[in-house]
């Protein structure tokens, strides 16, 4: 067989979050570069879903989901733009009001190392903030201000469950520190994956799953705002893009590629991390391939095309204990080795790529939960039960 270069995305399934702040500093995307969307200076029950979307942003009428300006004057109140100070430099990325007791929501990667927080609101209003938790599995961050009721205009957080790819979408937020722009755009796609701000203790990052792809233009700056549907609800939390360099002045160009937090990842981790300072994600313990070319899948002589294949099983962890397999035996193609198993449904659901395993566990399962994986191995379809561990 003609013999092909690796063609490796190897994503680790020690699992879930990356970035959305002005740089100076990028982070590595595969083949290309997703820039923390933060400035640099130059540059419990959840309380904000008491207030449901009006009739007329549910049925459609002026000033509801189809007048954009309507949605910017219900919205744009509780985003607010975040500046930081750290021990040498600065930075300044978006943010939205969580709840009325005072809690804002944005990036881990925005607020990382500040040594002061501003949070400036819409309305004119600047008050100093605390940073009360960091999750830099998912890149989130919980800040608290202190100021009156009447002051917080909290969002609306919708269900990413239900976003639809083609749907329309805006986001609003703190571009290059131009506080308060708004700019539209589609889900371009979901289920995809990044690197976590996390490392596990082998020195590879955890994964962060189930993220939004949209084109709405996103740019340094908008990291933490909100990526919202037309009914002004958020269903995501802007994180990172993908550039295909820096301009003459430096600045990341944009392709038009931009990814999002899921909401119902915030959903599931803010109460906890405002009530405990920290969340425990399940930890399965493989590196799998997102995806296989067929020359792979036919070096690996696989009865079928879609599947996580196992590349790498960690020593002594969850999927090492219930017998999970990686390859061993060398094949035509330099770096890729047959005998793993293929991962091809959890729980009965389909897994068809590595980010399909990857959103299920982080949005329905946690640590001590025992799931069912379906694999095929050695031509043969099986069951095999695993107990997750948290990671470490």
């Amino acid at each position: 067989m003609k013999k092909y270069a690796p063609v490796w995305v190897l994503v680790v399934l020690l699992f879930t979050a990356l970035s959305c702040q002005t740089p100076t500093y990028f982070r590595s995307l595969t083949n290309s570069t997703a820039v923390p969307t933060a400035a640099i200076f130059q540059q419990a029950p959840q309380e904000n879903n008491v207030n449901p979307p009006s009739a007329a942003a549910q049925n459609g009428m002026p000033g509801g989901v189809n007048d954009l300006s309507g949605l910017y004057e219900r919205v744009s109140p509780g985003v607010v733009s975040i500046q930081v100070l750290t021990s040498d430099s600065g930075g300044q990325g978006s943010g939205f009001v969580y709840d009325n007791s005072g809690y804002i929501i944005t990036n881990e990667h925005v607020v990382e190392g500040a040594q002061e927080v501003y949070v400036n609101f819409s309305s004119g209003l600047k008050v100093h903030g605390n940073v009360v938790a960091e999750d830099p599995d998912s890149d989130l961050a919980v800040i608290k201000v202190e100021v009156n009721s009447a002051d917080l205009a909290p969002v609306i957080l919708g269900d990413s469950d239900q976003v639809k790819v083609g749907q329309t979408v805006v986001a609003i937020g703190n571009p290059y520190g131009l506080s308060g722009t708004m700019t539209e755009g589609i889900v371009s796609a979901k289920g995809r994956t990044l690197d976590s701000l996390r490392l596990s203790n082998t020195g590879n990052p955890y994964s962060s799953g189930d993220i939004i792809q949209t084109d709405a233009s996103i740019n340094p700056g908008n990291s933490g705002g909100p990526l919202l549907n037309l009914a002004g609800e958020v269903i995501g939390i802007n994180r990172a893009i993908r550039t295909s360099g820096t301009s003459i002045s430096g600045d990341p160009v944009n392709t038009g590629i931009g990814f999002a937090i899921p909401i119902n990842i915030v959903k599931k981790v803010v109460p906890v991390l405002i009530q405990e300072g920290h969340y425990d994600y399940p930890y399965l313990g493989v590196t799998a391939r997102e995806e296989l070319i067929l020359p792979e899948i036919e070096a690996l002589d696989l009865p079928r095309t879609t599947g996580a294949y196992i590349v790498d099983v960690a020593a002594g962890g969850p999927a090492d204990r219930a017998g999970l397999r990686s390859g061993k035996t060398r094949t035509s193609i330099s770096g890729l080795l047959a005998g793993g198993d293929l991962i091809i449904a959890v729980d009965q659901h389909p897994v068809n790529v590595f980010g399909d395993l990857l959103g299920y566990l982080l949005s329905h399962k946690s640590p001590g939960d025992t799931i069912t994986i379906t694999i095929i191995r050695d031509g043969q379809q099986q069951d095999v039960e695993v107990t997750l561990d948290k990671r470490e």
